[in-house]
C-alpha cells in the first residue's frame, strides 16, 4: 500500500507540474542533458512559444518511470497513461540516420492515434510537421538500447 499512496500523490504532483497547452518533446535518452539537446530545447520554444514544451527528462519523470516499472513492470506506462494524455501535441527527435527509437516512435504514435499534431525535429534544427508515420523507420527496443547506450 505504500507504493500506491506514493503512486497517487506523484499524480497530484504531476497534474501541478504539467502546464497546457503542453508540447512533448521525445528524444533518445542518449541527448539527455548534453549541449544538443538544449539547443534544440531553444528551437523548439521559440517555434512553440505559445507553449509549455514538456522534457521527458526531468527529475520528477525519472523518478517516476523509476516507480511504474518496478510497480507495473514498464516504465513507459507512466507516460502512456499519465503524460502523453495531457499533452496537446508531440515534437520528436530521430536517429541521424531517419530511424526512430522504439520509445519515441510510440509516444508520438499515441498522439498522432489521438489526433494530436505530431512534429519532428532534425539534428540541424530544422522542424516538419509529421503527416504519417512509417514503421519501417521503427527500431526494436534492442536495436534502441544499442544505440542510446553508446553516448553521443
Amino acid at each position: 500500500m505504500k507504493k500506491a499512496g506514493e503512486i497517487k500523490k506523484r499524480l497530484c504532483e504531476l497534474d501541478k507540474k504539467i502546464v497546457c497547452p503542453s508540447i512533448y518533446f521525445g528524444h533518445p535518452v542518449n541527448f539527455y542533458d548534453t549541449d544538443k539537446e538544449r539547443e534544440l530545447m531553444k528551437v523548439i520554444e521559440k517555434k512553440f512559444d505559445s507553449y509549455h514544451i514538456e522534457n521527458p527528462n526531468q527529475k520528477h519523470h525519472q523518478e517516476n518511470y523509476q516507480i511504474w516499472k518496478e510497480v507495473f513492470g514498464n516504465g513507459m506506462k507512466y507516460y502512456f497513461e499519465h503524460v502523453l494524455p495531457r499533452m496537446s501535441g508531440g515534437i520528436f527527435l530521430p536517429f541521424e540516420d531517419g530511424m526512430w527509437g522504439a520509445g519515441i516512435f510510440g509516444e508520438a504514435e499515441f498522439l498522432y492515434d489521438h489526433i494530436r499534431d505530431i512534429f519532428q525535429i532534425d539534428m540541424s534544427g530544422k522542424i516538419e510537421k509529421i503527416f504519417r508515420l512509417d514503421p519501417k523507420n521503427k527500431l526494436s527496443p534492442e536495436e534502441t538500447r544499442e544505440r542510446t547506450s553508446k553516448r553521443d
